[in-house]
C-alpha cells in the first residue's frame, strides 16, 4: 500500500492506525512536509520514505510504487489518500479482482452507488463530472470516475505506469496509460469520507481547471 503525505499531521496517526492491523504491507511517502508528519508515522512499523522538499503528490506516488517493485516483491499495489478520505474496509474490494486474475487495474468510483454521491458536495460533483465527460474524449476509456486516488495494480500493471507528472494532474496521466498500454480494468465501488478537513485540504478550482486543460490537450503519454 502506498500512502502519499504532505502536511497531515492532523489525521495521518488515525490513517495509520486503522491500517495497521490490516494484512498489508505500508509504505508512506513524506512528501516534504514541515508539520508533524514525519514524527507521527515514525511512530509505526512501516515503509517510511521521505521526499527532502515536496514535489508533488504524482512524484509521492512514483516513489513508492517504485519502492514496492524493487523492494517488496509487491503482487498488488494500491494507492492510499493520507486525508482519511478512504475506507481501509474496501481495500480488499480492490485487490480481489486482481487475486482473482481477471484485471490488472481496478479504480475506485464514487459514482456507482448512488448513496455515495448523495454524500458528495455538489460543488464537487460537478467538477467530477467535467473531468469524466473530458477524459472520456481524450482517452475513450468508460469511466463513471477519473480523479480517485483509491486504486489498485497489478505487479505487471503497475511496471507499466511512469508518472512524470508530479503534482494532481498524475492521476489523468495513470488513466491514459492504462488505455496507452492496454491495462485490463475495472471499477468498482467505493465510498469518500468528506470532513472540513479533507475539503479544506483538497485542491483549489483553479488546479482542477488546470487538470482537465492537460488531460484534453496535453497529450499524456
Amino acid at each position: 500500500m502506498v500512502i502519499p503525505a504532505y502536511n497531515e499531521q492532523t489525521v495521518v496517526g488515525q490513517v495509520l492506525g486503522d491500517l495497521f492491523n490490516l494484512p498489508y504491507e505500508i509504505i508512506l511517502v513524506n512528501d516534504g512536509s514541515t508539520d508533524g508528519t514525519a514524527r507521527i508515522a515514525k511512530d509505526f512499523p512501516i515503509h517510511y520514505l521521505e521526499h527532502v522538499c515536496n514535489l508533488g503528490q504524482g512524484a509521492a506516488l512514483q516513489t513508492g510504487i517504485t519502492y514496492a517493485l524493487e523492494n517488496l516483491d509487491a503482487d498488488v499495489i494500491v494507492t492510499f489518500d493520507a486525508d482519511g478520505q478512504h475506507n481501509p474496509s474496501q481495500i480488499s474490494d480492490l485487490v480481489e479482482p486482481i487475486l482473482a486474475g481477471g484485471f490488472d487495474a481496478v479504480l475506485g468510483s464514487r459514482f456507482l452507488e448512488p448513496g455515495i454521491v448523495n454524500a458528495i458536495p455538489k460543488s464537487k460533483i460537478r467538477l467530477l463530472k467535467t473531468a469524466v465527460f473530458f477524459t472520456k474524449l481524450s482517452t475513450g476509456l468508460p469511466l463513471t470516475d477519473t480523479h480517485n486516488g483509491f486504486r489498485a495494480f497489478s505487479r505487471q500493471a503497475a511496471g507499466m505506469i511512469h508518472i512524470t507528472q508530479n503534482g494532481f494532474a498524475h492521476a489523468s496521466e495513470i488513466l491514459a496509460q492504462i488505455k496507452n498500454n492496454r491495462i485490463h480494468f475495472c471499477e468498482v465501488p467505493v465510498s469518500v469520507s468528506y470532513t472540513a478537513y479533507s475539503i479544506r485540504k483538497g485542491q483549489p478550482i483553479i488546479n482542477a481547471v488546470n487538470i482537465l486543460w492537460d488531460s484534453f490537450f496535453g497529450g499524456f503519454q
